[in-house]
């Protein structure tokens, strides 16, 4: 049996110049160009659609994780690019978490996980 690898999402959006622009500065400062934003190896792909809403109206339904190294950096990044924290950092039995939003409404998580976890 094969397990597939995930590589990619394509995020649909009706402002994708936009969301785009939040991506790189917050997730991807050293991204140029206008193809897919390489997130360490799994490839975003933002598309213009005319089938969605404006904003995500069940934002918790998915959630893109960002496992870190330096959860304080990473969030420190975010906090400078002026994410929208829907869940403040918080420590958990198995590691920190800090959950945000972008443009759309989407929900996205940086970890950063115990060692023992």
């Amino acid at each position: 049996m094969i397990t597939p690898k995930a590589g990619s999402i394509l995020l649909g959006t009706t402002r994708p110049a936009e969301l785009r622009d939040w991506y790189r500065k917050a997730l991807a400062p050293e991204h140029e160009g206008e193809g897919p934003i390489d997130l360490g190896g799994f490839m975003l792909v933002i598309d213009q659609r005319d089938d969605v809403d404006t904003k995500n109206n069940e934002p918790g339904r998915m959630i893109l994780n960002f496992h870190v190294d330096d959860f304080d950096a990473v969030a420190a990044q975010l906090r400078a690019a002026g994410v929208d924290w829907v869940v403040p950092v918080a420590d958990r039995p198995s590691g920190r978490f800090g959950t945000f939003a972008d443009p759309d409404g989407n929900y996205l998580q940086i970890i950063q996980f115990k060692q023992d976890a």
